[in-house]
């Protein structure tokens, strides 16, 4: 299979056009001019709104600093290192609070008309399985990944990825639950035509 592996260090930073903060887009999938799917990570530097993204489902989690807490229809949801991935609606754009300094985050965003996005954090011994559409990791530390036959070594903040992959992924080794999530894109089957 072909496995891409995109690092952080070497994605250019896009700095938000309200001054809040940067993002490197780490894949804007299938194509970067009307995308299905994007992985990116933001640096947020200050106080502010979320960009609204009409029709698009969002995950955030947080990779380095205190966290944050963003205003969400449902509530406030405060999100540290420890938290679980947040997923939202995109045309919610939450107004976010930093809770002790700048933070490094991760997101996942998928346009709801082609499938549905998910994330969540890598366990010990839990396998990604086959079937998604499109399949990726991103891990904050050096990890090693195998598909069948095939293993990699991943360095720290790095997106591995691939589409039509036909074997679970695992990570290689044992130990304590890696700071790791696993990333999927199911689409939507397309819908059958009736004639009268």
């Amino acid at each position: 299979m072909t496995l891409h592996i995109v690092s952080v260090d070497q994605t250019p930073a896009q700095p938000w056009r309200n001054g809040g903060g940067q993002t490197r887009e780490l894949l804007a999938w299938p194509d970067a001019a009307d995308w299905q799917l994007r992985v990116s990570v933001a640096d947020i530097d200050r106080d502010g709104p979320f960009s609204a993204f009409p029709g698009v489902q969002r995950w955030f989690a947080v990779l380095e600093g205190a966290g944050v807490v963003l205003g969400l229809p449902a509530g406030e949801a405060q999100l540290t290192l420890a938290s679980p991935p947040c997923g939202f609606d995109g045309e919610a754009a939450p107004a976010c609070r930093l809770l002790d300094g700048a933070t490094r985050d991760l997101n996942l965003m998928s346009q709801r008309r082609h499938g549905e996005a998910r994330m969540q954090p890598v366990l010990a011994g839990q396998p990604l399985a086959a079937g998604p559409a499109w399949r990726g990791l991103f891990t904050a530390q050096a990890l090693r990944l195998r598909a069948g036959p095939d293993e990699w070594a991943l360095p720290p903040l790095s997106l591995a990825w691939s589409a039509q992959d036909p074997h679970d992924w695992q990570l290689a080794g044992s130990g304590a639950p890696p700071r790791a999530w696993w990333l999927a894109f199911h689409r939507t089957p397309p819908r059958s035509e009736t004639r009268p």
